[in-house]
């Protein structure tokens, strides 16, 4: 497929039924308004030959269009000529793409003549229907597949220049500027990382850039390791928001180009003040993923389906919609933390407002009730692709791709460049022996892309791109294939690759085999602390803990680890294991967990030193386990025994007191998130339960059971205002 000015000729012909013939149709040009659905039409292409189905003609007018069409090919003595049959609303992209124009692709309606004939059936065979049409399926959450634990930088871009924004304040965007973030996350066997670009809707053209130039700058510096993206606002991915977690967006801009621009144009200045009338959308599906979209300050932006925040200086509202949930109207108070910290908010429900609320908004106006739609993913193409560079005054370039269907990993050819296009975002893949000018050209690649529609989806150019490097990609890319992290870290051309295959037997052979780190999608703590940012903790059941444990406990946990517990997108590397004749694979694992028990047998028997050792409660022992003995007798106690009466957790420091749940007490100073003197080595988005009972009573107002018979976001609430969140 060319992206080029060439004028190709169709001939569209009309199945006459009655005549049994096809009859011509006469069209300048070919667009969708010429079918009818009540008919049936031959679309000859030459080597191709379609016979489109209107859904509302019979059985014998198919069988006669189908017939014409053969009558067709034989005629013109076209044995090569390939005919498809194609159904009203099941058009094939290659069809659609035929014509000038084609509509959005809509639900095929089903008459409600067929749901009654189907309901009928369904009851003669003894089936409850009652609301089996009526009910909307659940929709699940969409995975952001990508570990939610790493370390975020943000840059505003200022004209030729990035300025780092404090931690405090790198999750707070305003819609008239251009931001550059750099996100690091654990891997495989290496730190992992994602650099990309923001633009704002009113941001100018100059400063996006410059916002690509330098973050191309920062991508190459690390020799293209990291994956690179390019998001605007409002197209923004579920990754983007996962990694943020809290996002706000501001109107107007404080760069130098946005100031100009609005200066030269005459333009009002629309930037967000503290004293002013602001109205903020609030969404999302939860603590880890909200946002507060700042929206004009007229009734008309409410929607019912939304919870909002407006405010002035001096007062503050909440207002819920009435399609709204309760986990809707939770996120409200966690923005306006954010928002307005300090003033307390008046609840406006949808329809019993208060006349100071529409007062604020300029009086009362009609509003949606509709949540906004989003572009929903679809099922992934994968294209080959060459981009011819354009002369210096032509720097367009051309783009020649090549779609292909039921693709695999081993599709993705080491020289070559792909793009893998899911509808709501595409990715250009760059193999390792892609020259580096090339490379520098996957961003204009992924536009040239979208630009031209060759899925003819009607793409918004506004679409997220991921650029993605051969041996680095991420779990947001590599789940649309069985994929296999061992084949893109092998070396050499594609033959050489799959020479080496070959002569290992069919199993990509590696110096250093690879395994993928569980991806834990869980959420993290909004704290915009440098100690948070470093997720050092994390609590998911797919995640292991290592810290603190002796290297027995490791070998032990090693073997023992569930080899399950991946990203189903990413399956382990087949790795090549040689045995010994007289070993079996299944022995071979049982000695390697023999020689880590035996190691956690020697940890434990290991003479105690001279001064008196405090047991963590962390060790629970069983009613039924007898007292210290001397070490002789601890040797001729069974392994298995010993094990099954220890719960082995992370210790607990000599000299620390613990409190009745075994862990260690800490005072209120030393807990605080800007304390002078902070503890380290614990779970800091639980700081509250390392208090002493009495000093939690007294900070709290309350027990620790009681506190925690709370909902989650009022505990959390309680914890901001004594700085322990």
């Amino acid at each position: 497929m060319y992206i080029n000015d060439v004028v190709l000729t169709y001939y569209l012909l009309h199945e006459s039924v009655e005549k049994g013939q096809a009859e011509p149709v006469e069209a300048d040009s070919l667009t969708r308004e010429l079918l009818d659905t009540n008919k049936c039409y031959i679309l000859d292409c030459g080597v191709e030959v379609f016979v489109w189905m209107g859904r509302n003609t019979s059985l014998d007018e198919r069988k006669s269009a189908s017939g014409a069409a053969e009558e067709l090919v034989r005629a013109a003595e076209r044995p090569n000529s390939r005919i498809a049959r194609v159904i009203e609303g099941f058009e094939t992209v290659m069809f659609r793409s035929k014509f000038e124009s084609w509509p959005q692709t809509s639900n095929v309606t089903v008459s409600e003549d067929g749901r009654g004939k189907v309901a009928a059936l369904l009851r003669r065979q003894g089936v409850n229907v009652n609301g089996l049409l009526k009910t909307a399926p659940v929709k699940e959450e969409p995975q952001p597949y990508i570990d939610v634990t790493g370390n975020l930088q943000v840059w505003s871009v200022n004209d030729q220049e990035k300025i780092l924004i404090p931690a405090a304040n790198q999750s707070k965007f305003y819609s008239g500027g251009c931001y550059i973030f750099q996100y690091s996350y654990p891997g495989e066997d290496r730190e992992e990382y994602l650099i990309g670009t923001w633009f704002g809707k009113k941001s100018v053209e100059e400063e996006r850039a410059s916002a690509i130039s330098l973050a191309s700058k920062m991508v190459e510096s690390l020799k293209f390791l990291p994956a690179q993206a390019r998001i605007f606002e409002g197209n923004e991915p579920i990754q983007f928001f996962s990694i943020f977690q809290s996002f706000i967006v501001f109107k107007g801009g404080h760069s130098s180009g946005y100031k100009k621009y609005i200066a030269e144009n005459e333009l009002p200045d629309e930037t967000c003040k503290e004293d002013g009338v602001a109205l903020f959308r609030v969404q999302g599906s939860g603590p880890d993923n909200m946002q507060a979209i700042q929206v004009e300050p007229v009734a008309s932006s409410l929607n019912s389906s939304y919870c909002y925040i407006l405010h002035n200086d001096s007062s503050v509202f909440t207002w819920s919609g009435n399609l709204t949930t309760s986990e809707d109207q939770e996120l409200i108070e966690r923005q306006l933390d954010l928002i307005k910290p300090n003033m307390q908010s008046k609840p406006q429900k949808e329809g019993s407002e208060s006349e100071q609320f529409w007062d604020l908004l300029g009086g009362k106006s009609e509003y949606p009730s509709q949540k906004l739609a989003r572009e929903a993913e679809s099922d992934p193409h994968l294209f080959s692709c060459i981009f011819l560079k354009g002369r210096e005054d032509n720097l367009s370039g051309n783009l020649k791709v090549s779609e292909i269907y039921n693709f695999t990993q081993d599709d993705l050819m080491t020289e070559d460049i792909f793009i893998l296009d899911t509808h709501s975002e595409i990715f250009v893949w760059v193999g390792q022996q892609v020259d580096s000018k090339s490379k520098l050209q996957a961003l204009s690649i992924g536009e040239k892309f979208l630009e031209h529609d060759f899925l003819l989806k009607k793409s918004s150019g506004e679409t997220p791109i991921y650029i993605v490097m051969e041996g680095s990609e991420p779990p947001f890319f590599t789940r649309f294939f069985t994929w296999d992290s061992a084949k893109s870290s092998m070396h050499g051309n594609s033959f050489q690759r799959k020479l080496a295959i070959v002569k290992n037997g069919g199993t990509p052979l590696l110096d250093k085999p690879k395994r993928r780190t569980p991806v834990s999608y869980g959420g993290r703590s909004s704290v915009p602390d440098k100690s948070q940012r470093s997720r050092s903790m994390s609590f998911s059941p797919d995640r292991v803990r290592v810290r603190g444990r002796s290297p027995a406990f490791n070998a032990l946990a090693a073997n023992f680890e569930n080899p399950n517990a991946r990203n189903l997108s990413t399956p382990p590397p087949v790795v090549r294991k040689v045995y010994p004749k007289s070993v079996s694979p299944d022995s071979a694992k049982l000695a390697s967990k023999s020689a880590a028990i035996a190691a956690l047998t020697a940890s434990f028997e290991q003479p105690p030193p001279a001064r008196q050792v405090i047991m963590p409660r962390s060790v629970k022992v069983s009613p039924e386990t007898p007292k210290s003995k001397p070490e002789s007798n601890s040797k001729e106690k069974p392994i298995s025994i010993r094990i099954e009466s220890l719960t082995i957790q992370e210790d607990v420091k000599e000299g620390e007191a613990e409190d009745e749940e075994g862990l260690p007490i800490y005072p209120y100073e030393r807990l605080k998130i800007n304390s002078p003197d902070p503890v380290t080595e614990i779970d800091v988005t639980k700081r509250e339960t390392y208090l002493a009972a009495a000093e939690f009573r007294e900070k709290f107002g309350m027990a620790k059971d009681a506190f925690y018979k709370l909902p989650k976001w009022k505990q959390n609430k309680l914890k901001m205002a004594l700085q322990l969140f």
